[in-house]
């Protein structure tokens, strides 16, 4: 039985981290493995790869589309590339050449976005992209992870090396809380991960949230609600047995992710329930707007992202199957 206390706290460290160390080791291993960069090595954390392997780095320079064509000549002839810039610049600055050129012929290259969503914190609304995660899974064929934590994204970097096609992974820049295995064990692609049992409510989240949801699990404990919290880091392919199993016990969901309302993660987890188990449903995501600079705390409990809003929408979702 998966409880909170399986996942304790080991430091706090940034998931971008987790992509540096990630794909310096995956680049040990595979020789195919290329990274590219829009002028962001650093934001990236590239150093160490482009210390040990100088000649599978490519600096693209401020110029991300055509980033995405070298990645996808590159896929052509046979080796493994990884995109990196911001989250914003990786997906809506060149959203037709990924659908054209990457998309639309399956090409393996991996599209890896860094600060993504609010918790980029004081660039603002410009640089905080809060549509990606839709746009990315409407794309045919485009596999989309959104791990938790810096040992997960490291786990998530080296795993999508081995997986055939196009790849868009999603991950932050603050430091955040880093409790999942060290050893990435417990990431699997399309594979969602049970982090506390329950039969209350059933709590999806995914990136970021995944700590939040873990918080607000810990408190509505305290008032007699066992709520059971589902990391679902991969939104496609979407793990429907482990959110069809937890919703038939449950009868209710919260669903909470650091993107917009539309589009994201609780529109995913709605599509399942409605098929398959339909149940009332809340959803903790930013309601149709565009973020602002400020802290990540702060622009989290602005937002209504914050422990506080999944508690609440937990209360309510329950209170809907009653």
């Amino acid at each position: 039985m998966a409880t909170l206390a399986d996942f304790p706290v080991q430091n706090e460290k940034e998931t971008r981290a987790g992509f540096g160390d990630g794909i310096y080791e995956a680049a040990k291993i595979n020789p195919k493995i290329v990274a590219l960069t829009a002028d962001l090595a650093g934001s990236l954390k590239l150093n160490n790869f482009i210390k040990d392997f100088p000649e599978r780095f490519v600096q693209c320079g401020i110029a991300e589309a055509n980033m995405i064509g070298v990645a996808a000549g590159l896929a052509i002839v046979g080796k493994i590339p990884y995109t990196t810039t911001f989250a914003n610049f990786s997906t809506s600055r060149v959203y037709d050449q990924i659908r054209q050129s990457v998309a639309y012929s399956d090409k393996n290259v991996k599209i890896c976005a860094s600060h993504a969503g609010l918790t980029l914190g004081e660039d603002g609304a410009t640089h905080q992209v809060l549509e990606d995660i839709g746009m990315m899974k409407m794309l045919p064929g485009m596999t989309v992870i959104v791990p938790c934590d810096y040992n997960q994204t490291k786990a998530a970097t080296m795993a999508i090396a081995d997986h055939q096609g196009p790849v868009y992974l999603r991950f932050g820049r603050p430091k955040w809380p880093n409790f999942t295995a060290e050893n990435g064990s417990d990431f699997v692609i399309g594979k969602a991960q049970l982090i506390n049992e329950g039969t209350d409510v059933s709590i999806f989240a995914c990136g970021h949230l995944v700590w939040m949801a873990m918080q607000a699990a810990v408190e509505l404990a305290k008032e007699g609600i066992n709520a059971e919290v589902i990391n679902i880091h991969t939104i496609k392919p979407l793990d429907v047995d482990a959110i069809v199993k937890s919703i038939s016990k449950t009868k209710c969901i919260v669903t909470a992710e650091e993107h917009q309302i539309n589009g994201g993660l609780g529109d995913s987890v709605a599509q399942v329930a409605a098929k398959h188990c339909p149940c009332p449903q809340e959803y903790v995501a930013v309601n149709d707007s565009f973020g602002e600079s400020g802290t990540p705390a702060q622009l989290l409990k602005k937002y209504g992202l914050d422990s506080s809003n999944i508690i609440a929408a937990a209360k309510k979702a329950i209170a809907r199957k009653g």
